[in-house]
């Protein structure tokens, strides 16, 4: 009775207390209970399937066959708000929260997590039924942004505290669901919309998606305090950016190292974010008549393969060329692909088309799993969940700058008279040129000093 009050003192089956790992526990169990959470909310991406429904939600048919939008329905550059407020909400979510999540553990924050996400999708399908678009933001956006930040954060450092020796690999794995959602939400969300339409879709996919989430809630444990694998042996010198020392949460947002990666993160993800949240009416505009929306779901499930795949590649190789050189290689590859994506378009080359995006979607998921061990190498294990939070800030300007930037040019060449197919290119050209700046913040970057690291002190009894 005792050790039942004592346990709901301290939060019941949530509680952190109860998901410290028993001897022999398997750490290769981890990895699935954070695919669980981020397949789930890695559904962000495939959002851009929704775009075109939601612009004709009481659209007629016109003299050609085509679905005209009515007068009162929603444009496309308003809807991009929708993705955009989801990424704000996203960062500010694991900014404020990353120490809340560092404190209750994964358990509670997947818990919360899989309540929030789920419940925007319920309340966004109330904003689509009524016709109220302020109702969409609200779920979608607000809530389901909280429910994504926090479901983004809570696996990362568990699993680099479960594998302390492969730690680019270790948030590969945490980070690779997120951007392979999109492969399952696509195809499923395109046919949900078949049978009942996006009020429809919007329901089932918040109550699957609270479900499967919470089986990861139910997976996950932390290792038990100073737990190592059997093998491995921790560093004692710093090595290059690698340091041995801990630099603390609100300490690191003095250092030069932390606003050089901030702005790393924040270009890096603006250009890929503002053309992936747009790839699906991308890919049918600038082929009119060869991809429908079908193809273009097939092509967006088909990028969310090369981002998911890329993060465990890339995030997996950087643990032996670095962090700062695999960046160097996202930066100037990037540079030129993001420049040969319009030529594609001009010379009607699907094949070119999708090859460019794949290797660019690759990266770009590649960056987001790279960048915890990055933080981890620069300010050291300790408050790692922490800092990766407050960095996310840079996913959440990027989530506004990338959107706004390829909508509202792309309406504005439009409105010049220029060719839907070619509404794109400006925009291409600045995503390059905003790579080009990545590439020298990436270069400066150099170990903190020594005057930013804490003294030395025993770990916490959480990991």
């Amino acid at each position: 009775m005792a050790s039942n009050a004592l346990t709901a003192s301290r939060g019941g089956w949530l509680a952190r207390e109860r998901t410290v790992a028993d001897a022999g526990f398997n750490r290769w169990l981890v990895p699935p209970a954070a695919l669980c959470v981020h397949l789930c909310i890695g559904e962000v991406y495939a959002f851009s399937v929704f775009n075109k429904p939601l612009s004709l939600l009481n659209g007629t048919v016109g003299p050609d066959g085509a679905v005209v939008p009515g007068a009162d329905d929603w444009s496309i550059a308003s809807l991009g708000w929708i993705f955009s407020i989801a990424i704000l909400f996203l960062g500010l979510a694991a900014a404020f929260g990353g120490t809340w999540v560092e404190k209750v553990g994964p358990r509670k924050t997947m818990a919360a997590a899989a309540a929030l996400f789920g419940g925007g999708f319920l309340v966004a399908s109330l904003g689509v039924a009524w016709h109220q678009l302020w109702l969409v933001y609200l779920g979608y956006g607000v809530l389901g942004g909280c429910g994504l930040g926090l479901g983004y954060i809570s696996p990362v450092k568990t699993l680099m505290s479960w594998f302390p020796d492969k730690p680019g690999m270790a948030t590969g794995m945490a980070i690779m669901g997120f951007g392979g959602g999109a492969f399952i939400a696509s195809p499923l969300s395109v046919w949900l919309m078949g049978i009942g339409g996006v009020a429809f879709a919007f329901v089932v996919l918040g109550i699957v998606y609270f479900v499967y989430m919470m089986v990861g809630a139910t997976i996950v444990r932390v290792p038990p305090e100073g737990w190592v694998p059997e093998g491995y042996t921790p560093p004692k010198q710093s090595r290059g950016l690698i340091t041995t020392a801990n630099v603390h949460v609100d300490e690191a947002l003095r250092t030069r190292q932390f606003w050089l990666l901030w702005g790393v993160l924040f270009l890096s993800v603006t250009a890929g974010i503002g053309v992936l949240g747009q790839a699906s009416l991308m890919s049918q505009e600038m082929f009119p008549g060869v991809i429908d929306a079908a193809a273009a779901a097939g092509f967006v499930g088909l990028l969310s393969l090369f981002n998911m795949g890329g993060r465990f590649f890339w995030a997996s190789t950087s643990d032996y060329i670095g962090r700062k050189n695999t960046y160097m290689i996202f930066f100037v590859l990037g540079v030129i692909l993001y420049a040969l994506v319009p030529t594609s378009g001009q010379m009607g080359s699907i094949v070119l088309f999708v090859l460019f995006y794949a290797v660019i979607l690759s990266m770009y998921g590649g960056g987001f799993a790279t960048i915890p061990a990055y933080l981890k190498d620069v300010f050291g294990t300790q408050y790692v969940g922490a800092i990766h939070g407050r960095l996310l800030t840079a996913w959440s300007a990027a989530g506004i700058a990338g959107p706004v930037l390829v909508n509202y040019i792309r309406e504005y060449q439009i409105s010049a008279g220029v060719a839907r197919a070619d509404a794109y290119t400006i925009t291409m050209y600045i995503m390059a040129g905003l790579l080009a700046v990545g590439f020298v913040l990436n270069f400066l970057m150099k170990p903190v000093d020594e005057r930013h690291h804490m003294e030395a002190e025993p770990a916490p009894s959480w990991t």
